[in-house]
């Protein structure tokens, strides 16, 4: 794995122009998925402060943000710790959400029957 490849967060554009809501990351075949993005928010605050040549320029806050690949915490978290990182992100506990799924995949078999 180098040190020198940055991850690119992209979005996939239909012929209609309409982009994707979810986006992806073309991964390199020598490479792996990382296991954390960090990534700013960028926020105007609508005031301003004098530029170099004294034009105004808006003034903007950036917040560094930390986004962690679920199935790493999955595979190295105990059970309840896990569900307690998906509940603190308004996700339900994995056997919860695991039954849903389930539940909805039968009654898509049993629609497809």
């Amino acid at each position: 794995m180098s040190d020198k490849w940055i991850p690119e967060i992209m979005y996939e554009e239909g012929e209609d122009g309409v982009s994707s809501v979810i986006p992806f990351i073309m991964v390199p075949t020598e490479e792996n998925m990382p296991s954390l993005l960090y990534i700013f928010e960028s926020r105007n605050t609508e005031e301003f402060e004098p530029g170099l040549d004294g034009e105004e320029v808006p003034i903007v806050e950036w917040d560094l943000h930390q986004y962690a690949d679920m199935l790493s915490l999955k595979e190295n978290l105990d059970k309840e710790t896990y569900d307690k990182v998906r509940i603190s992100l308004g996700l339900e506990a994995l056997e919860a959400a695991s039954e849903k799924g389930k539940k909805i995949t039968d009654n898509i078999r049993i629609n497809l029957s």
